[in-house]
């Protein structure tokens, strides 16, 4: 602190009154616009940017990687060049030490905004760096400070410094008590409605939070506070509302910097309200002190440490108890972790705004007296006791960190696999000894790894359709592992928090369908079924998905049934179920009764892949290794797996993007290992589109999977409807189905009309079913099935992002592939099949 005039002890220093006729309030106006400009550009960036990553996320395209850096610059330009200003020009110490802490503030926003191009999915590795970053700021601050305060254009030249004889506060027991009462009061909300990630995510956070505490109080400095305070007898209430006003503006600024895009959200109401409790508890620092009260510095010390406790306590419920990538507009349709954050802010800033007008009552009046130690003391210790009893209560207890997927160099060489007999006999064979060959692999390449991972207490997961293992562990085990000659690479692989209350079943509100739908007309169904007597009867379906309700009148006629015809690796429920919708709408449209499913005599068998819209790669591989070989509830996927049991037809409608942690070839071996058994792939081409190349989240662009895009009932490509083409790989989609306004099931026996390819895929895998229950001996004959398919597919009108046709993505083919599928034509085309082995 700078040397200022002597004050009465026990009073804070303070400037002479200037002489009357001589006020200028024009400094004092320039700041307050400046500080409305302030709030008005911040919020704008924030919220824009995290807009801005959610569309792209709708729309399945990556995150831009200059978005949040360019943001943050913008923000220094358009913020730190008023409050620079504001730092150098105004004869007003007040109005200059509101210049000097915004400008810090912006300066520190401009760098921490950088750090988020650390992708999503590595969020540990993001808290890391932003609990490094921030304490190197605070320290290069610090040190600018000190340097400047006496010299330099920043320096405070009317900044008080306490002199001889100066006897500034003496309360350092009771006020960082208080404060940390207070931040406890503030993180409430986020042990009851949020869950915490890992050990190391959790510890990561709160570093993180104390670095930023650390930050706010070298921002919030002595000679920052003293400039609000001055006259004399000192006034506390210019403090508390002046004084506040302008930490909370400044703690905006350190909030709009803190956390993954959309964790800083919350902070952004959350924060800047501390800055009145602040004041408070600084004014309660320059009590009169008695006869032979410590050295004032103490006092100093009481309010950094103040500082430092509410500002970190406060940040910590954002970073620690929600997960950014969970925060998404595609999660906002339920009472999903949007709705939960959203609360948590509302009631943290509730909670804050109380904390400031209690404090400010408590402690800022001139007569006021800070309560003891003992108390606050007391305050803090309730307040720790009632987080603690919150959390494991209503709360969420536990620790619920991402998982690592360990992909192996070695996979099992499936070449060589001897012809079977046509027909499901030899499509059963294949797979039995696919599924030998997979788990033989995993076995005996794993066995070393799988040991030492569990000496280290790293709960190891097996897999064999690709040969990986899932475990627990964060950046430094991922690096140890990632050095392995064994290890091709490792992937992160999500795990959702749980949510304070269940998210709700989605329904369905359209009317119950009286005979076919449009789509079963448009691809010609209903004229297999009534022409040619075929209806799916002996093919099973499978779909990972959301879920199945077994009980909807359309689906529950059709459930395969027996110990392996469902499997839930998110929740273990025992029996379909399905909370998003998603799951029941699709199986519907490929074997739903009523009209709304392609084969309605086709059996369905299920498994929970997605969980609120969400999915990992390790529980991707959960459910297709179901479907290559099913076991019973409870069992081991490595020695009770059933192939002969495996459904014929896979039905997908989802992809696996980096956001869930997928590489783009992450799930390559297990769809190869699926054709090899001769098990037949559908997956959605995505809704990426009118985008060209948008074909591009695993499993879509792979050769062995059968891509579907979408049409509307007019035979036009949806204009959602992604397209090629893909890197390296044939023309897709491969061909196309219907999918806009499309009527299925949904949970709880009602019906809806969705819009996706999604829709889409499930109709092509029931028109394959309908062609293998016409003729069984193509059962297993991927090839000529695929070319069957195309072949008899009709043309579709392409739609084109410019509506250009010379926009066509590379050709033609990769907007409509074959065209559209046609049922009644395949299913002759099926019919006349010869029986020769494949």
């Amino acid at each position: 602190m700078q040397v200022g005039s002597p004050s009465p002890a026990g009073q804070p220093p303070h400037h002479q009154p200037s002489p009357p006729g001589r006020a200028n309030p024009w400094p004092v106006v320039a700041a307050v616009l400046v500080g409305g400009w302030t709030v008005a550009v911040t919020v704008a960036t924030q919220a824009g940017g995290w807009l801005t990553d959610q569309v792209l996320l709708s729309f399945g395209r990556d995150r831009v990687g200059w978005l949040w850096p360019v943001l943050g610059l913008a923000t220094v330009v358009l913020v730190g060049t008023p409050a620079l200003l504001l730092a150098l020009l105004p004869r007003s110490a007040a109005v200059r030490a509101t210049g000097r802490a915004w400008l810090g503030a912006t300066l520190a926003l401009g760098v921490l905004t950088l750090l988020r191009i650390v992708p999503p999915v590595h969020h540990e590795a993001y808290l890391a760096v932003l609990a490094s970053t921030t304490a190197l700021t605070a320290l290069v601050l610090r040190r600018w400070a000190r340097r400047s305060a006496s010299t330099g254009p920043f320096r405070a030249a009317d900044g008080p410094e306490p002199a001889g004889g100066v006897r500034e506060v003496r309360r350092p027991g009771p006020v960082p008590l208080l404060a940390i009462a207070a931040g406890l009061a503030l993180l409430l909300p986020w042990a009851w409605l949020g869950a915490l990630g890992g050990p190391l995510e959790t510890a990561l956070a709160l570093l993180a939070a104390a670095a930023l505490g650390v930050l706010a109080a070298t921002l919030l400095d002595q000679t920052f506070w003293s400039t609000f305070a001055v006259g004399h007898p000192p006034r506390p209430a210019r403090l508390v509302l002046v004084g506040g006003l302008v930490a909370g503006v400044a703690l905006l600024l350190l909030a709009a910097g803190t956390g993954q895009s959309g964790a800083q959200l919350p902070a952004l109401l959350t924060l800047p309200p501390v800055g009145f409790a602040l004041a408070a508890l600084r004014a309660a620092t320059w009590r009169p002190a008695p006869a032979g009260a410590p050295d004032p510095a103490d006092a100093v010390r009481a309010g950094r440490s103040a500082i430092g406790w509410l500002v970190g306590l406060t940040a910590l419920g954002p970073l620690a108890f929600t997960d950014p990538e969970e925060i998404t507009l595609l999660l906002v349709g339920t009472r999903d972790v949007p709705f939960w954050v959203a609360t948590a802010a509302v009631a943290g800033l509730a909670v804050a705004v109380l904390v400031a007008i209690g404090y400010a009552v408590l402690l800022a009046r001139p007569t006021a007296r800070t309560p003891s130690r003992r108390v606050a003391a007391l305050a803090a210790v309730v307040l720790l006791a009632t987080v603690g009893v919150v959390d494991v209560g209503p709360g969420q207890p536990g620790l619920y960190g991402e998982r690592l997927l360990v992909v192996l160099r070695e996979q099992a060489d499936l070449t060589g696999l001897p012809a079977g007999a046509p027909g499901r006999a030899g499509r059963d064979a294949r797979a039995a000894e696919v599924y030998r060959r997979l788990v033989t692999t995993a076995d005996r390449s794993q066995a070393d790894l799988r040991g030492t991972l569990t000496r280290l207490r790293l709960d190891p997961v097996p897999y064999y359709l690709v040969n990986a293992i899932e475990v627990d562990g964060g950046p430094a085990v991922r690096a140890w592992l990632s050095r392995r000659p064994e290890v091709a690479r490792v992937l992160v692989s999500q795990r959702l928090r749980p949510l304070p209350a269940p998210a709700g079943q989605t329904r369905g509100t359209a009317p119950t369908p009286t005979g076919p739908e449009w789509n079963i007309r448009q691809l010609g169904a209903d004229r297999v079924w009534s022409q040619l007597g075929v209806t799916g009867t002996g093919i099973v379906v499978g779909s990972s998905d959301s879920g199945v309700d077994g009980t909807h009148p359309a689906l529950r006629a059709g459930f395969r049934g027996g110990d392996d015809s469902w499997y839930d690796p998110w929740d273990g429920t025992r029996a379909p179920t399905d909370q998003g919708g998603h799951g029941t709408h699709t199986v519907g449209s490929a074997v739903g009764r009523g009209g709304i499913g392609v084969a309605p005599d086709a059996q369905w068998v299920g498994c929970v892949n997605l969980d609120r819209n969400l999915g990992s790669p390790a529980h991707y591989l959960d459910c297709l290794q179901f479907m290559l070989a099913p076991f019973p509830a409870g069992g081991n996927a490595f020695t009770d797996g059933r192939p002969e049991r495996a459904p014929q037809v896979l039905t997908n409608s989802w992809g696996c993007p980096a956001i869930e942690g997928c590489d783009p070839g992450a799930l390559r071996p297990a769809t190869a290992a699926l054709d090899a058994a001769g098990i037949f792939v559908v997956a959605a081409a995505g809704n990426t589109g009118p985008w060209c190349a948008s074909i591009d989240d695993p499993p879509a662009p792979y050769p062995d999977v059968l891509t579907v895009g979408a049409v509307d009932a007019q035979r036009r490509v949806a204009e959602f409807s992604s397209r090629g083409p893909v890197a390296g790989g044939p023309n897709k989609p491969d061909v196309l189905a219907p999918g806009v306004n499309v009527v299925s099931a949904m949970p709880g026996g009602g019906y809806s009309a969705l819009d996706g390819t999604s829709m889409a895929t499930p109709q092509v895998a029931g028109v394959v079913a309908l062609m293998w229950s016409a003729n069984p001996a193509l059962v297993g004959d991927l090839a000529r099935t695929r070319q069957i398919l195309r072949d008899t597919a009709t043309p579709a009108e392409p739609t084109y992002r410019t509506r250009n046709p010379s926009d066509a993505c590379g050709g033609p083919a990769n907007v409509t592939g074959a065209g559209q599928v046609d049922a009644y034509a395949a299913v002759q085309a099926a019919q006349r099949q010869g029986r020769a082995p494949y």
